[in-house]
């Protein structure tokens, strides 16, 4: 090799690396090329036994922890930590996000009518009774569109315990609507088939003793109006802290975020296997299927939450952490709570409101984001599906409450299967679509791994269809359209000044 070409190879060699580093620089948030199979592919990668094996890991967790998997316990931060460190081993970055909460532990439940035990549920956040239950007459409150929602609905029921349906407002709301006129303790049936499960949200000094009872129930107090029954509702409430985990991709762009979400946390009174182990497996292998540094124009950001089951306190805390810059950031928002209910039904949550019940649309493109579920799994997997209410019952509520566009999937909870749904789905005719909703029974036996499956293939389909291009739902296109027009463009004059420099330092020599 002659001395001319030994300096000339290593000033075009810097001059190159030099142009690269500055193409690098000027792109800094442009996606890599992203395939457009992506959502099919995902869906294929994300398989029944993977999904299997963390669930089972899911269930030792909790038989090793005095059966649970509850926020703040060993069993949670032992879930938290499986999960945490699959995704870091994959590449993702990370977060340990902690908060405070009260933590809320059944001590007793009791009812009784007539001498008779009726079923009953204190609903978090619940004051308790005293030791054996207090006795007083039943106080029923008419039906009307906004049941027990305003003191007025109550008239004086003072010493008394109200009676009321579920409907249009909190349980929260109607608690202190029962404490202003003056009752001892209230009761809240259902207004559909099944038991009542709830949350007052938070405690609040204002609150009475509160239970949910199901529709056949309380119709059958509802006759009963001026009879003494004894109502024992007592739990253990203490402030303690726990955590989220947030994982995200490093690539795409990080202000036009796809994010989806499942809590992690079980109740106290078992593992949480259906509620919420499904959606969180699924949530994890989709993580890993997509990988940490996957070809896509847009972050992708996976959540587990934790305290769902005390309120939404998770997800809330981390809706209210953000910036408004930051939430205009999350470009939205996908939540899998339940989705291998064993006497399954598919549900989407309604966007549109195109079924007219409940609270009405979700924020602006959350009809679009129902529509590619409904698309997937009626058209794809061939099951027809029914539209959920977001009725706050999961994640989505702060999401949805700062106007982020919102939707998910859904297998069903206490609510008992119709005659029409099992003709549709399979499944048992007046039962619930998950037996063992907050029961220590909800553990590996009581998943419907054919609807998981589905359910599964769905989320990794859609995560990937918004990972290429959120368009449809907030107008953002597909950065790569532009910016790799520009990237050729920058690339194409920094040959060219790679070519003059070398050019000229060969002349000098």
């Amino acid at each position: 090799m002659s001395s001319l070409r030994a300096r000339w190879r290593p000033a075009v060699a810097v001059a190159a690396c030099a142009g690269l580093a500055l193409v690098g620089a000027g792109t800094a948030t442009a996606a890599p090329q992203a395939t457009p199979e992506l959502p099919d592919q995902l869906a294929d990668k994300v398989t029944l036994g993977q999904m299997n094996r963390h669930l089972n890991a899911l269930q030792r967790i909790a038989h090793i922890h005095d059966g649970n998997r509850a926020s703040s316990t060993e069993g949670y931060d032992a879930s938290a930590e499986y999960i945490a460190t699959k995704l870091e081993h994959a590449g993702f970055d990370v977060t340990r996000q902690e908060f405070p909460f009260t933590y809320s532990e059944t001590l007793a439940e009791n009812l009784t009518v007539d001498g008779a035990d009726m079923p009953v549920t204190v609903m978090v956040y619940s004051p308790s009774t005293e030791e054996g239950g207090l006795t007083a007459p039943l106080a029923v409150i008419p039906v009307d569109d906004t049941p027990g929602c305003e003191a007025s609905d109550y008239g004086d029921v003072t010493g008394k315990i109200a009676l009321v349906q579920r409907g249009t407002c909190s349980f929260g709301e109607k608690t202190l609507a029962a404490a202003e006129a003056g009752a001892e303790a209230l009761l809240v049936y259902n207004n559909e088939e099944g038991p009542v499960n709830g949350t007052l949200g938070e405690k609040n000094d204002g609150y009475v003793p509160v239970g949910g009872v199901s529709q056949a129930d309380g119709e059958a107090l509802a006759a009963l109006d001026g009879t003494e029954i004894t109502l024992e509702l007592r739990s253990l409430m203490e402030d303690r802290t726990t955590y989220n985990v947030i994982a995200e991709t490093q690539t795409g762009r990080k202000d036009n975020v796809v994010m989806a979400g499942a809590h992690l946390d079980s109740t106290p009174d078992g593992a949480g296997i259906n509620d919420n182990g499904t959606g969180s497996v699924a949530l994890l292998e989709t993580a890993l299927a997509l990988g940490s540094e996957p070809d896509i124009n847009n972050t992708v950001r996976f959540a587990w939450w934790g305290a769902e089951e005390f309120g939404l306190v998770g997800s809330t805390y981390y809706v209210n952490s953000l910036s408004f810059e930051q939430q205009l950031d999350i470009a939205l928002y996908l939540n899998f709570d339940m989705i291998g209910s064993p006497n399954a039904g598919y549900f989407v949550y309604d966007g549109d409101d195109s079924d007219g019940e409940g609270t009405g649309p979700g924020p602006y493109g959350s009809a679009q984001i129902e529509a590619a579920f409904v698309d997937y799994l009626e058209n794809t997997v061939g099951v027809p599906t029914e539209g959920r209410d977001f009725d706050g019952r999961s994640d989505y509520g702060e999401f949805i409450a700062v106007g982020i566009p919102s939707g998910g999937l859904f297998t069903g909870a206490e609510v008992e299967k119709t005659k029409e749904q099992a003709a549709k789905w399979g499944g048992q005719v007046g039962e619930p679509f998950d037996p063992c909703y907050h029961q220590a029974c909800d553990h590996m036996g009581n998943v419907d791994r054919v609807a998981l499956d589905r359910n599964a293939d769905a989320m990794a389909y859609v995560v990937g269809k918004y990972a290429l291009s959120t368009e449809e739902v907030n107008g953002v296109a597909p950065s790569s359209v532009k910016d790799n027009a520009e990237l050729a463009k920058q690339r194409a004059g920094q040959m060219r000044m790679i070519t003059q420099s070398a050019q000229g330092d060969a002349a000098l020599v």
